[in-house]
């Protein structure tokens, strides 16, 4: 019987895994994310592109980070986990400044994006949510043995 896990037991490579636990609502999290930001770009761009680009491709381009980062966090694997690290990391920055810029020159961004200011059209959940990614993905990380 050596080998074999016990019953309710889980082992180690799965309690680290990023979709287990919370991670579980953290993709669905960013799932939310990147369906509502694909639409709102997607709209955007369709229908008022010349009004404001930057800010446009700027919402495009968080859609398309928050879809990403969902994909690595649910294949938990050692590539997706570098993935999502890249992609919280990304995403972080961005939204800091986008928030910055934003406020900064509001003529870029006349009409509410995913990350201007700090996200605040979103209930601040975009500045936020890629701290909670990365320390998700520092709490699963795989300690050397």
């Amino acid at each position: 019987m050596s080998g074999c896990s016990r019953p309710g037991r889980s082992s180690v490579a799965e309690q680290r895994a990023t979709n287990r636990g919370p991670g579980r609502l953290l993709i669905a999290v960013y799932i939310l994310f990147a369906i509502a930001a694909t639409s709102r770009a997607g709209l955007q761009i369709a229908t008022k592109f010349d009004e404001a680009p930057v800010a446009y491709l700027l919402s495009a381009l968080a859609a398309l980070i928050y879809i990403v980062a969902a994909v690595g966090l649910a294949r938990a694997g050692h590539t997706g986990r570098r993935v999502a690290l890249a992609c919280c990391s990304v995403e972080l920055v961005g939204v800091v400044g986008v928030g910055i810029l934003s406020l900064a020159d509001r003529e870029l961004f006349p009409d509410e994006t995913v990350w201007s200011g700090f996200g605040s059209g979103y209930g601040y959940i975009p500045l936020v949510l890629p701290v909670l990614g990365l320390f998700w993905l520092w709490r699963t990380r795989h300690d050397p043995a």
